[in-house]
């Protein structure tokens, strides 16, 4: 044993994260405690599920950080510490710790550390990978983070279809509201409000004895309560209402109105999407999504998580998206057939950042012929799509797009297309089978959608040649980690030491959990939702779906930090984040989710499930 000094041990945890912040009496007494253990080469320091002793910081030698299932998960270095996972999850070690060389680690015992995190806030946070996402604790009670569940009003008053006109004015202004909900055999059928009464009743010279069900608005818009009130705000300023009815499985649970929004604190979003729908040319629409790079800084800042950012963002391509349509039919006329723009890649995800291309297709009704219909949905496909180019949604280099024809077919194609994909799960068929897996209704008659995915998922997942390939497939992006546990940097080009914290960061946990969702026949196409239901499903186990979705949100976080750095110091955001701008408990934190990633990636590659 080496004779370390109290002094010099001391010293020691001084230097090195997270010792480093905690008070000098609170280091002095922590000496006394702490335990130093030698290991030979090839020792087990502690094994898989075995309740661990401590918290574990490596002084000298190295350690392998090895899986369950036998695969090495990450390599200590000298000056890090181990076991943390362990501890805070009951005590027990998730991984085997194997000294690979003659080694030295100092033990903090189970207990001190526990007292160390709960009175020292500086020593938890190093801990603590999402509230180093979040970046200050507790969510603002804002549009952003607020469910409609806490905004709506419950229990709104209600009337049936046969209720006359007289009697519903009679209700509203007894009770001073300016809608009701009809109901017919207690679901949602339709909405009255004064508006509706002034317009078809009052201008109409209709009789104050006319049903309601005659002059309601029928099945109106609505929403679930655990929908983000960004979510409502959004959705009535695109269709220009003022009440939106909640509803939970089919049961009219409450509403929210425009004075329910207005005491909350509203986002530029809305304001974005507003001044989509009021624009004609591409030039100004352009304009209106140059805004985006000012609102990622704006939502990064106020501590949204990255999957809000995601479906926030995101929500500022759709509704271009279907300004765009709105526009094109305006130009062309109306459609000839029914029709679907889809969005893939990114888009369909919800997970658009300050950077993106278009990802899109078209659905078209059965009865589409292409001699007489061809040449609208052509000229339809490139409107759209030049109005998204111009806007900033550069095309994709792939031509994954509704102006390519095919990507743009009737629903009968399309079941071919994914049939023979699975049938034939060539290179080619597993690239074009990925991005299709993220398809997300924007625009036109869903109908067309409806069990095309279903019954696709379910054909994949009972191939098992398919899923072989899918899993090959899902393993060609690979963590920027090397050997001892250090970065594998770009060593080449513009771009030169630095992560790619897209294609080697995001973009490896998108494809595992494309991938769990296969197996789990799971229809969710935003990645940190798949991940979710893929452990409810049981797909992966309870650990590791936390671990990944805690790597997730880490490394999609520092992305979205990257990006809005940039936007601060007025360049173009990108994916590309040298690790030397990190602090070191940011490097480390890093590393761990990558190592998280690999791990799981290793396990696929050996047949072995994610438990």
């Amino acid at each position: 044993m080496l004779d370390l000094t109290p002094d010099r041990l001391r010293r020691i945890l001084g230097r090195h994260q997270p010792f480093d912040v905690l008070p000098g009496a609170v280091l002095d007494a922590l000496v006394g405690v702490v335990r130093i253990e030698t290991y030979a080469s090839g020792d087990v320091i502690y094994d898989v599920d075995e309740p661990l002793a401590g918290l574990f910081l490596l002084y000298a030698g190295s350690v392998d950080v090895i899986s369950r299932t036998g695969d090495l998960v990450s390599q200590v270095a000298e000056g890090d510490v181990f076991g943390e996972r362990g501890l805070l999850r009951e005590g027990l070690a998730l991984n085997r710790a194997v000294a690979a060389l003659p080694t030295t680690v100092i033990v903090v015992p189970k207990q001190r550390f526990g007292t160390l995190l709960e009175e020292h806030e500086p020593f938890r946070d190093f801990f603590d990978k999402s509230r180093r996402v979040a970046r200050g604790g507790a969510p603002q009670e804002n549009l952003l983070s607020i469910q409609v569940g806490d905004l709506m009003t419950r229990n709104p008053r209600t009337v049936v279809e046969t209720t006359t006109a007289r009697e519903a004015a009679v209700i509203m202004r007894d009770l001073d509201i300016s809608c009701l909900l009809v109901t017919r055999d207690d679901r949602l059928c339709g909405i009255l409000t004064t508006g509706d009464m002034g317009r078809r009743v009052v201008a109409e010279g209709r009789s104050v004895d006319t049903p309601v069900g005659e002059i309601m608005t029928a099945d109106p818009f609505t929403l679930g309560s655990t929908a983000l009130g960004f979510d409502a705000l959004n959705a009535m300023t695109e269709r220009g209402i003022i009440h939106l009815p909640i509803v939970d499985r089919g049961q009219l649970v409450g509403i929210v109105t425009s004075s329910n929004l207005v005491r909350q604190q509203q986002v530029s979003t809305v304001y974005i999407i507003g001044d989509i729908e009021q624009q004609t040319r591409f030039e100004d629409l352009a304009s209106s999504i140059a805004r985006i790079p000012e609102l990622l800084v704006q939502l990064v800042g106020a501590g949204a998580s990255p999957s809000n950012v995601g479906r926030i963002i995101t929500s500022v391509a759709d509704a271009l998206t279907r300004r765009l349509l709105v526009l094109a039919e305006q130009r062309l006329g109306p459609p000839p057939v029914p029709y679907l723009w889809l969005a893939c890649g990114s888009q369909g995800r919800s997970e658009q950042t300050g950077i993106s291309d278009q990802d899109n297709c078209l659905i078209l009704d059965p009865t589409y012929d292409a001699t007489a219909h061809g040449a609208y949905f052509e000229a339809l496909a490139k409107f759209v799509s030049d109005g998204l180019d111009a806007a900033g949604y550069y095309f994709c280099p792939g031509e994954m797009m509704a102006t390519n024809p095919r990507w743009r077919q009737p629903v009968k194609v399309w079941r071919q297309y994914f049939r023979k994909w699975i049938d034939q799960p060539d290179p080619m068929a597993q690239m074009l089978a990925s991005v299709m897996f993220d398809l997300r209704p924007i625009a036109g008659d869903e109908r067309l959608f409806h069990g095309l995915q279903r019954e696709t998922l379910e054909a994949a997942r009972k191939n098992s040649i398919f899923r072989a390939h899918m899993t090959a497939n899902s393993l060609k992006h690979q963590p920027p980690l090397g050997l001892f546990r250090g970065f594998a940097l770009i060593r080449s080009g513009e771009h030169k030491n630095t992560l790619d914290l897209k294609l080697n960061g995001v973009v490896p946990i998108v494809d595992l959990a494309r991938l769990y969702a296969l197996q789990g026949a799971i229809e969710e196409v935003n990645t940190r939702a798949r991940l979710v239901q893929a452990k409810a499903a049981g797909v992966l186990s309870e650990g590791a779906a936390d671990d990944l979705i805690d790597a997730y949100d880490l490394i999609a976080g520092m992305r979205l930090e990257h990006q809005a750095q940039l936007v601060r110091e007025g360049k173009k955001p990108d994916n590309f984040m040298a690790p030397s701008t990190l602090s070191a408990l940011e490097r480390n934190h890093l590393k761990d989710a990558f190592g998280v990633v690999k791990a799981l990636q290793s396990a696929l590659s050996h047949g072995r499930s994610a438990g």
